[in-house]
Order: structure tokens, then sequence, then C-alpha cells
């Protein structure tokens, strides 16, 4: 009987806590990284594009205004694509700066997608026209910068200077695969962007990798081969 009532406090203790964690209502991004390095300037900075078959890899940094921030701002890959546009013509709009910084196929062959991403990381930071007292990174690793920089994992689901920047950076490299699909229709570039959609490899199979096409990744590089 005792083991039995202790099993079932057991299982009301864990039905509990489960209950509690789904109650605790998720806010998404707030300031509260960006107030630990208060009063000076800091820029949230994240990227879009690492995982894509082709295009460039694309970063953003945002320093925005505390007084004057859009609503809704998340992780860009959360919000419907209306949203996202909406919300980066505010931030462009309202920010008190922004920078957007790119690395190319050629840089992503030559030294690796980890490499390529810091240094499109590296340019945002460096376009941004304000100095910068601290910069908030998405992600567990900084740039080798000069810069002090904190990185935050799912950081543009928790600080709304890294969630700004994901919108910036997911629209900018968006248009850039959108234009780059007009002079390579067969891709669906417009649709996937890049990534490695069912369509996407069908037409690397039939028409080959173009000069967008990233050949260190070994899809793209299996296809080259055969």
């Amino acid at each position: 009987m005792c083991g039995t009532l202790s099993s079932l406090r057991r299982g009301w203790a864990l039905a509990t806590v489960r209950w509690a964690c789904r109650a605790v209502p998720d806010f998404g991004p707030d300031f509260a990284h960006e107030l630990r390095h208060h009063p000076g300037l800091v820029a949230g900075v994240d990227e879009a594009g690492r995982g894509p078959l082709a295009g460039p890899v694309v970063a953003a940094a945002v320093i925005l205004n505390r007084d004057d921030c859009p609503e809704g701002l998340n992780d860009s890959k959360k919000l419907s694509a209306p949203r996202r546009a909406a919300l980066e013509v505010e931030i462009r709009a309202r920010a008190v700066c922004f920078g957007i910084g790119v690395a190319s196929v050629e840089e992503i062959d030559e030294i690796n997608i980890l490499w390529a991403t810091m240094l499109a990381m590296t340019r945002a930071v460096d376009a941004l026209t304000r100095d910068c007292a601290h910069v908030l990174v998405d992600g567990n690793r900084c740039p080798k910068w000069t810069y002090a920089s904190t990185a935050i994992v799912e950081g543009d689901a928790k600080c709304l200077s890294i969630a700004a920047a994901s919108i910036l950076a997911k629209e900018e490299r968006d248009r850039m695969m959108i234009a780059a699909a007009r002079e390579h229709p067969h891709y669906g570039w417009e649709s996937n962007k890049g990534y490695g959609s069912a369509k996407h490899l069908a037409a690397l199979r039939e028409h080959g990798a173009t000069p967008l096409h990233r050949r260190s990744f070994a899809p793209v590089a299996q296809l080259v081969l055969i």
C-alpha cells in the first residue's frame, strides 16, 4: 500500500511539473541582454544562409532604439513572410543603425561555411555607422574580432537586437536568391532560397551546378563528380 501511494505521489508530482512547464508562456525576445551593457550602444548580429547548397551567406548587425522598437520582433523563422517583410521596413526606419555583410560562394568554398559566416558577421558590424560598446552574437561562438562580444545560443529567440538582425539578414538574402533565380530558373531558388529541396536536387542532376552552387557542400560535390 505504501509503495502504491509513493508511486502515485511521484506520478502527481511529475504531472504537476509538466503542467507548470506548459503553463509558462513564451514572451519572446526582450532587452535583458542589451540592458546588461547599458548605457553603451549594443548591436545584435545574426546570419542567414549557412545551410543552403547555393548562394552567399548574409549577416546583419542592428543597434535598436530601445525607446522606439518595432513590436513583434522574433526569430525570423517564427514569422510569416508578410510579417517579416513588414518588420524589415520598420527596423530599417527606426533602428539607430544597421549593417549588412555578405560572404560569397567563392569565400564559402575557400575557407568553409563556418569561417565565411564569421566573415559576413564581421563585415556587418564593420558596416555600422555608429560605434557600439558590445556585440551580441547568435550562436555559440563569436568571430575573432576586436569588439567586446557575447555569444548567445538561440539568441534570435531571446534578444531583440539579434531578432532584428535575423530578420534583416533573412530578407536581404531572400532577395538575392530571388534575383539569382531569374538568371538560373531551373532550380526553384525563388521558393527554396538555395536549400536542397527535391526540385533543386533534381535540377542539379539534370542541369548541373551553376557558379552560385557551393562545391564544398557534399550534395553538390557528389553531383559534380558524376
